[in-house]
């Protein structure tokens, strides 16, 4: 099963603080000229070994098309034994490589998520059971672990020294063809706006060739430094067409980190609709580049808020560091930690200024942001769950799930229940928490929108519209 974002497609299954150092990071970068005739025979003969096989099990109960609950349809027919649901067995395959000798394995989220079973084959041969320590949907990385001890394991580069043109090597296991090497450049840095638009993305490109069953393995520099790890590409056929995408390694090391320490990414949250500043802007502003952010919205009672930052303000620099653009800056407030003071150089009226921000925790922004959920829809939600994700056939914990309905409010109204699940608002559908909370913000008061919903009961899905307030 293939991941799929318009026309790019995921290409895998779509289907202690001591551990935490023990992640490996490249020594400063040498910049001696590898020879060309055997640089990439090296690189793949040395990183193998620490490449593996992913094989996921996915069980999934589905409803069965033969089932008729008329009682004298059944007698009729006799079908008084057919079962209402039937289980799904689903395979998948993906990459992963170790990342230190305990055992420890780096692949994609989409690659494990809602897994009933992991299996991992080393290069050796040797098949092991394996178990998740932590994932991230929002970067689509997961950590899981295999039994074992003195491992072979690759180390992480610095993906900001890398530099387009540079020659980088593919290791994985496309189509389930093992150790499959390929190689090519780096096409691009900082590729943005490739899945889901509220992950945290800034993509390194690449023409090697990676096809489906690469998700999760290693991209490599000529020193044989991860760089990347290849998660996406872009094709219309399904295969290789020479533009793949890899998540930098950078971000791999700090998500690595955070998953081994605490089994989840913790966030910092800044509490403001940010977008990128474009040319016409900038000029009107007085600007001589459109590098900043334009404040669009500033949610109440957000970090932002606190701190006076107002709607129409334009953000240069972030801690001494230029901004770029939202996603730029949307990724260094992700990174900070909550509580963690920021400050802000704001373009207001043509007046610079300098603004002190406490970032909060992304806990803090769901409780915010569910508040006013809360008001328009009269419902409280929390994410799905990969449990509940395989219950029902999903693809992946999508959508969100409701914990409370206020008496009297729309959804209540219309029938919805505790435990049902939104999969879909508008035609659009419902990736997390945050794309629910944006696109409910996003409409206007006193509008008829179209939810799908899936019912927790019998597990089928239907259409729902309410007035939101």
């Amino acid at each position: 099963m293939l991941r799929k974002t318009k026309r790019l497609l995921g290409i895998g299954f779509s289907l202690s603080l001591i551990l935490v150092l023990m992640v490996a990071v490249a020594p400063a970068r040498s910049w001696a000229e590898p020879d060309l005739r055997t640089a990439i025979s090296k690189v793949a003969k040395a990183a193998i070994p620490a490449v593996v096989h992913v094989e996921v099990t996915q069980k999934s109960e589905v409803a069965n098309p033969f089932y008729d609950g008329d009682p004298f349809m059944q007698r009729f027919f006799d079908l008084q034994k057919t079962p209402k649901k039937f289980q799904r067995i689903q395979k998948g395959l993906g990459t992963g490589f170790l990342i230190n000798s305990q055992g420890y394995i780096l692949t994609n989220n989409h690659v494990v998520s809602g897994a009933s079973s992991i299996e991992v084959q080393l290069a050796d041969g040797r098949k092991l059971l394996a178990k998740k320590i932590g994932t991230d949907p929002k970067t689509d990385l997961a950590v899981i672990q295999i039994s074992g001890k003195d491992l072979p394991y690759l180390k992480f580069g610095d993906s900001d020294r890398v530099e387009v043109g540079e020659w980088v090597v593919a290791i994985g296991h496309p189509r389930g063809l093992d150790q499959t090497v390929t190689q090519g450049i780096i096409s691009a840095k900082h590729r943005k706006g490739i899945s889901d638009p509220s992950s945290y993305q800034d993509f390194l490109q690449t023409d090697a060739a990676i096809n489906p069953g690469n998700s999760g393995g290693p991209l490599l520099d000529l020193n044989g430094y991860v760089i990347g790890i290849n998660s996406a590409i872009a094709s219309s056929s399904g295969g290789s067409e020479g533009i793949g995408f890899a998540i930098p390694s950078n971000m791999a090391f700090h998500i690595a980190k955070a998953l081994l320490a605490h089994g989840k990414v913790e966030r910092g949250w800044l509490g403001a609709n940010l977008q990128d500043l474009t040319y016409e802007q900038a000029r009107q502003m007085g600007l001589s580049t459109s590098k900043g952010v334009l404040v669009m919205e500033v949610v109440k009672g957000g970090p932002a808020e606190k701190a006076g930052l107002l709607k129409g303000d334009v953000i240069l620099d972030y801690s001494g560091a230029q901004v770029a653009d939202a996603e730029d800056l949307r990724n260094r407030v992700a990174t900070a930690a909550a509580g963690q003071e920021a400050k802000l150089t704001v373009l207001r009226k043509s007046q610079k200024l300098s603004i002190s921000v406490r970032i909060a925790s992304y806990e803090a922004a769901a409780k915010v942001l569910a508040a006013s959920i809360k008001s328009r829809l009269g419902i409280e939600i929390r994410p799905v769950t990969d449990k509940e994700a395989s219950k029902y056939g999903l693809e992946s914990p999508v959508g969100v799930a409701i914990t409370a309905l206020t008496p009297g409010s729309p959804l209540n109204k219309a029938g919805l229940e505790v435990n049902d699940i939104i999969l879909g608002f508008n035609g659009q559908v419902i990736e997390n928490m945050d794309s629910f909370v944006a696109v409910v913000n996003a409409i206007p008061a006193n509008q008829l929108v179209a939810l799908l919903v899936l019912d927790y009961r019998s597990g089928n899905t239907g259409t729902v519209r309410v007035r939101l307030k």
